[in-house]
C-alpha cells in the first residue's frame, strides 16, 4: 500500500512541474525573442538590489572584487558619456555652449569682507607705510640668517642648507643653545633684515618661524611635505646663485597680503633673468606650497621646468606684532581650529 502511494504522489509532482514548463513556454512564445535576450544579459550581469550595500558582504575577497567590478562599470560610463558630450561639441562646432567648470571647494569660496580691491587706496596706504616698506622703496637689501632648533638632526640641517641655496644672501648658523631673544639682537646689530628658524620633531622638520627684523612682524607656520633634492624624481641640476624670480598666487585678504609681502622682502629686488630660476608661493585652501623651478626655452613657443626643490607645503598658525616675544607679543592673527575650520569653504589667506 505505502509503495502505491509513494508512486502516486511521485507522478503528482512530475505532472505539476511539467505544466510550469509548458506555461513558462508559453510566457516566451507570447513575449518573443526580447525577453529571452533580456533574462540572458540579467543572469550575466550581477543581479544586486537597489537598496543593497557593498558593507553587507562580509567576505573580504568577495566585497574587494564586486568594488573594484562597480568602479570599473562607473569609469566606462563616464569615458561613454565624455566621449558623446565630445562628438556633440564637434558636431555642433561654433555653436557648442561653453564648457562647465567643475565644482570645486576652491571656486565655492565663502566671500571674506577683508578681500583686497587692488586700487583700495586705503590699502595702498597702509602698504606704504608698513614694516616692509623699506624693503618695496628698494632702501635696503634682504639678508637671511637661518637658524635651528637646539641640536638638530642630518634631515633638518641638510633642509637649512638646501634653503640658503634658494634664497640670495642667506647664511646658515647653529644655535648652540642661545634663546631666540638673545638672537635677535645679534642679528639686527649685523645688518641682519630676516630671521628664520626651522624647528623639527622626531628628526623631521615641521615648524618654521619667520621673523621680519628690526621691527616684526613675525609668522609661525607649520612645516609638512618637505621634499629634499635627493628624495625628487626628474629635477635638474642644482640651483645657481642668480636671483631668482618671485610667484605670489591667491594671497587676496589683508592678511594674506601681509603673508605675501613677507614671503616677497625674502628675495632681493631686481632677478637675474639669464639664471631663468623661479621660487613659487602658491595659496590654495590656505595652505602655502613652495616650489623652486628652473625653466627652458625648447624653441620660440614650447617652455619646459625643471623643478630644483627642495619643496614644502606652510600652514600659517600665527601672525605676531613685532619681533618674536612668546610671553608678552601682542598677535594680529591666530589660527584657532574648533573655530575657524567649521565650515570647509572659509579661508582667510
Amino acid at each position: 500500500g505505502r509503495e502505491e502511494k509513494n508512486t502516486q504522489a511521485k507522478s503528482k509532482c512530475k505532472g505539476k512541474k511539467e505544466k510550469k514548463k509548458e506555461k513558462r513556454a508559453e510566457e516566451a512564445e507570447e513575449k518573443g525573442p526580447e525577453s529571452e535576450s533580456a533574462e540572458t544579459s540579467s543572469s550575466t550581469r550581477p543581479a544586486l538590489p537597489p537598496t543593497f550595500s557593498l558593507s553587507e558582504i562580509k567576505n573580504k575577497q568577495r566585497r574587494q572584487l564586486m568594488f573594484m567590478k562597480l568602479k570599473q562599470e562607473k569609469r566606462k560610463q563616464k569615458l561613454e558619456l565624455r566621449k558623446k558630450r565630445r562628438k556633440e561639441r564637434e558636431a555642433l562646432g561654433d555653436k557648442a555652449p561653453p564648457k562647465e567648470v567643475p565644482k570645486t571647494i576652491e571656486n565655492q569660496r565663502v566671500y571674506d569682507e577683508t578681500t583686497v580691491d587692488p586700487e583700495d587706496e586705503e590699502v595702498a596706504y597702509d602698504e606704504g607705510t608698513d614694516e616692509f616698506s623699506a624693503y618695496f622703496n628698494k632702501l635696503i637689501n634682504p639678508k637671511v640668517l637661518i637658524t635651528t632648533s637646539d641640536r638638530p638632526r642630518g634631515r633638518t640641517v641638510r633642509f637649512c642648507e638646501q634653503l640658503a641655496t634658494v634664497i640670495p644672501n642667506a647664511h646658515v648658523y647653529y644655535r648652540r643653545g642661545l634663546a631666540l631673544k638673545r638672537v635677535i639682537p645679534q642679528c639686527i646689530s649685523r645688518d641682519f633684515t630676516y630671521l628664520m628658524v626651522i624647528n623639527e620633531d622626531r628628526k623631521v622638520p615641521n615648524g618654521m618661524i619667520l621673523c621680519h627684523l628690526p621691527d616684526g612682524p613675525t609668522a609661525h607656520f607649520k612645516v609638512s611635505s618637505v621634499r629634499l633634492r635627493k628624495e625628487m624624481k626628474r629635477r635638474g641640476k642644482d640651483p645657481t646663485e642668480h636671483y631668482p624670480e618671485v610667484i605670489l598666487n591667491n594671497f587676496t585678504t589683508r592678511l594674506g597680503h601681509s603673508i605675501g609681502r613677507l614671503f616677497a622682502a625674502l628675495f632681493p629686488h631686481d632677478p637675474q633673468f639669464q639664471g631663468r630660476q623661479v621660487a613659487t608661493f602658491h595659496n590654495q585652501r590656505d595652505f602655502i606650497f613652495f616650489r623652486f623651478h628652473r625653466y627652458i626655452f625648447r624653441n620660440e613657443k614650447k617652455v619646459g621646468i625643471q623643478e630644483l626643490g627642495p619643496r614644502f607645503t606652510l600652514k600659517l598658525r600665527s601672525l605676531q606684532k613685532g619681533t618674536f616675544d612668546s610671553k608678552f607679543g601682542e598677535y594680529e592673527w591666530v589660527h584657532k581650529r574648533h573655530e575657524m575650520d567649521s565650515n570647509r569653504r572659509k579661508f582667510h589667506l
